[in-house]
């Protein structure tokens, strides 16, 4: 087997599983079920490492500790990044993806605190206002896993609209974030536009050999899902808390998952940027 120069320890042994052979019948389809988890899992390696410190800091960290649990965070953080790299295990292109996302979750996390939308309700050192700094590692984690999962997969779309068009969509998603605090929350409409520009793209994606598809409002509403499952972890383990939750735990509200849905929009078109759409245009129907 070529052994693939450069490469990170996980782009090696994929191509080694890959490379299996195993006749067509309940083995193969069994041996690609195994593969897609696997990839998958490889794809949300920082955030599921993130949200294990998450709920490890929650249950475990001393309360008289001299270091605060959120630096403590934010610091694990930092060495589980620097760990990445260094064992390969992470390339740089994706650790660049990473801190994008950091910056402009810092943003929104500044601006949303000082709302009052959600509140960091423990001290911290390393921190921008209210903001401590771990946050934008749980945006980073998002924009990891897109950027991960698109490379992994090969991503093709069939009838993808033209790139203007959504970059025009996740710029107004953005900027309702920030202004239906004042202005008329118009999320409604923007679920309206998403639907009539990617309602009839198709995401196609290989598990092992075969190509596979699947409507991508579909693949929007599945990562918004497992999103706001994490979101209701980090809000278990008190990471931060929103205005219902002051006086005990409870469900993060289905509403957040609405919100979820179009902030992966945003995600998916700036990761479309780097990574560039490639096109199924022999699958067209």
């Amino acid at each position: 087997m070529t052994r693939i120069w450069g490469a990170t320890r996980f782009a090696r042994i994929r191509s080694r599983l890959e490379g299996v052979r195993i006749a067509p019948g309940p083995r193969a389809w069994a041996f690609e079920f195994l593969l897609f988890g696997f990839k998958q899992g490889w794809a949300c390696l920082f955030g599921g490492l993130m949200l294990a410190l998450l709920l490890a800091t929650h249950l475990f960290y001393p309360a008289d500790a001299p270091l605060h649990r959120y630096d403590a965070l934010t610091l694990a953080a930092l060495a589980l990044q620097a760990a990445m790299l260094a064992f390969r295990l992470e390339s740089w292109g994706e650790a660049k993806v990473i801190f994008a996302f950091h910056g402009i979750g810092t943003v929104m996390e500044l601006f949303k605190t000082a709302a009052g939308s959600w509140i960091y309700p423990e001290a911290s050192l390393l921190h921008v206002g209210p903001v401590p700094l771990f946050s934008g590692f749980m945006y980073a984690a998002v924009g990891s896993y897109i950027a991960r999962v698109w490379r992994i997969f090969r991503f093709r779309f069939t009838r993808y609209p033209p790139v203007w068009t959504t970059v025009l969509l996740a710029v107004a998603i953005y900027v309702n974030f920030f202004a239906h605090h004042w202005l008329p929350d118009i999320r409604l409409a923007l679920f309206a536009v998403a639907i009539l520009l990617f309602g009839r793209t198709w995401i196609w994606f290989t598990p092992w050999r075969t190509p596979r598809r699947m409507p991508l409002l579909v693949g929007f509403f599945l990562v918004a899902l497992f999103i706001w499952f994490a979101e209701n972890i980090g809000t278990f383990a008190h990471a931060w808390t929103y205005p219902d939750q002051r006086h005990g735990w409870q469900m993060v509200g289905l509403a957040k998952l609405g919100s979820w849905y179009l902030l992966m929009i945003i995600s998916f078109v700036l990761v479309s940027q780097i990574h560039g759409i490639g096109a199924r245009e022999d699958q067209i129907r």
